[in-house]
């Protein structure tokens, strides 16, 4: 792996670790906050290529739509197990489960 996507995945890590429990953030929302807001794509691989450390809640990640990573049926397990909930079409329910962060430029403008 290149130097600047180890950097990348090192600071999706980073901030998949501060997610609170009960709420989620999108592929896309981290891939910004990791300063290259065009790559959710990358944060997908991240995820799926992420060390097995405990202190990574990875199952707190989901897309825009809500959705749970395709063929990992456990992730809705875990989020229902910290009080996230699903609308009726499987989806998260974005509106109170989102984790709202602001980033450093957000929070100076």
């Amino acid at each position: 792996m290149d130097e600047v996507l180890q950097q990348f995945f090192s600071e999706v890590y980073e901030i998949t670790r501060q997610i609170p429990q009960g709420k989620v953030l999108t592929y896309g929302r981290i891939a910004a906050l990791a300063g290259r807001p065009q790559h959710a794509r990358w944060v997908g691989r991240a995820m799926a290529q992420s060390p097995d450390d405990k202190t990574l809640p990875c199952h707190r990640v989901v897309n825009s739509a809500g959705q749970t990573a395709p063929g990992w049926t456990e992730q809705r397990t875990l989020l229902e197990n910290e009080g996230v909930t699903f609308r009726p079409n499987g989806h998260v329910d974005m509106k109170k489960h989102l984790w709202e962060i602001l980033s450093a430029d957000e929070v100076t403008s």
